[in-house]
């Protein structure tokens, strides 16, 4: 007896990605400290060495404008910036606030960057605005208070490139993430959600209105 066989058609269920990219131009409101990570590292490392290891060593005196340089991340064509990564980890970290699955925003927003850091290759949001030094007291992961310097920008302005999953957010779903992240989360060194304390209310920022954005590309230069 012939048996008759039969294939069934598959079903595909998982659609093409859908992407698509806003342009929202950020104005600080508190102000910004940036610390390249490499640096903060090596500050900690020598800090672990203990106090033996110090008497050992004959210890030049401490250069805080060159710390605060070292601290400081430069493009490829001299301008300042910060990590790329620091406003995608507050935007995942601001879907907390409203219930949204925070391994979901991690798969469907991403940060362009606007170039890399000339060192260590890091991708970078460019800040605009002067930058000072900005020399405190610091407590390090091994308790032991430090001072370390590190730039400051009291004054600045940013344009944020944001590409996103449009099977997971509307743009005004992102614009209002973004929004939550300048007001609740912070980016940046003392940022109200920092991982080590509640923060010195360091790193926010607005999302400039539609009506506002030439004022703010003519105040900063921004191209």
């Amino acid at each position: 007896m012939a048996t008759k066989n039969t294939q069934q058609e598959d079903t595909y269920v998982i659609s093409p990605p859908k992407f698509a990219t806003v342009d929202l131009y950020l104005r600080g409101i508190a102000p910004l400290v940036v610390e390249r990570f490499s640096k903060k590292a090596e500050l900690m490392a020598k800090m672990q060495e203990g106090p033996s290891a110090k008497s050992k060593k004959v210890r030049e005196a401490r250069d805080y404008d060159r710390e605060a340089e070292d601290a400081r991340y430069r493009s490829l064509e001299e301008w300042e910036g910060v990590n790329a990564a620091a406003f995608r980890a507050a935007m995942i970290s601001a879907c907390r606030l409203v219930g949204f699955k925070m391994t979901l925003a991690k798969l469907s927003t991403f940060v362009e960057a606007d170039g890399w850091d000339k060192q260590d290759g890091v991708p970078l949001v460019r800040i605009y605005g002067k930058s000072d030094v900005y020399t405190a007291h610091t407590r390090n992961a091994t308790g032991v208070v430090d001072v370390r310097s590190r730039p400051m920008y009291k004054d600045w302005a940013a344009k944020l490139r944001v590409r996103f999953d449009m099977d997971q957010f509307k743009t005004i779903d992102v614009v209002n993430l973004v929004s939550r992240c300048g007001l609740q989360v912070g980016i940046g060194a003392g940022r109200p959600d920092s991982k080590a304390s509640a923060g010195c209310g360091f790193g926010l920022f607005q999302v400039v209105k539609t009506d506002d954005i030439e004022a703010i590309r003519a105040k900063f230069s921004i191209q």
